[in-house]
């Protein structure tokens, strides 16, 4: 099986790299598999009543399984690394190999598809918003999210317009003490001072243009780390006899 070979000093010192480098990725599996959760119980479930579509829950779904499935690889890794064992050092390059295409896959499917995607949600915020008054579980979702996102409609606050003579309270801003403003009373009265104007759709767009920088880091820190995870490990595998 390989346990407590003999290694030279470039040996060691890959092998106590290699240890570090799933340690950080088993560390940054659970907080992906934290991240989800977190989304599942307090965000998601807003989001998805606005669009009427599951898929945002289904890719939350994959970030709770990817994380912890993550953990996991970098477990193997650790222990492989630790004990030297070549079968489970092999097993963790080939399962970092899968995933790392699975990753690569994921994020070119979703820019090419980013248009259509943000054109469904549109519509379907839109769909939703008609039956703000109708359905209770509508009534909250746009709440919440106009509230915490300080917008206001699909793509402005005129969406509402065409099917209510008011925005919702949630719409207004907040004064000092923590109330919001009355800028609901009368549809002509609505400005940037006294209502959020910006849609939500929009809004959403403006924060992921925001962190696309750090996205884009995180992203391009991920594939080295599992990179440098890779050769470390078919290097050490290589080594070990």
């Amino acid at each position: 099986m390989g346990y407590h070979t003999e290694l030279g000093g470039c040996g060691r010192c890959m092998k106590y790299t290699l240890f570090l480098v799933n340690f950080i990725i088993f560390i940054g599996g659970l907080l992906i598999t934290a991240l989800a959760v977190w989304a599942l119980v307090d965000k998601v479930n807003y989001v998805t009543e606005l669009t009427n579509n599951n898929m945002l829950t289904g890719t939350v779904y994959v970030m709770l399984v990817g994380g912890i499935l993550t953990a996991f690889i970098a477990f193997l890794g650790c222990f492989g690394a630790a004990r030297e064992i070549r079968c489970m050092l092999f097993t963790y390059f080939v399962a970092v190999l899968l995933l790392f295409i699975a990753i690569l896959l994921a994020g070119i499917f979703g820019y090419v598809y980013r248009e259509k995607f943000i054109d469904t949600f549109g519509q379907q915020m839109q769909n939703s918003l008609r039956l703000y008054r109708e359905k209770p579980e509508y009534t909250e979702a746009w709440d919440f999210v106009q509230s915490r996102l300080h917008c206001c409609g699909v793509r402005g606050w005129r969406d509402w317009s065409g099917y209510f003579n008011e925005v919702p309270i949630s719409c207004c801003r907040l004064m000092t003490d923590g109330r919001p403003i009355a800028c609901n009373r009368y549809a002509d009265s609505i400005n940037q001072y006294n209502s959020y104007t910006e849609g939500c759709l929009q809004q959403t767009q403006m924060f992921l243009q925001k962190h696309a920088a750090i996205l884009g880091g995180a992203g391009i820190a991920v594939a080295f780390v599992m990179l440098l995870g890779m050769i470390l490990a078919i290097s050490l595998f290589r080594i070990i006899r």
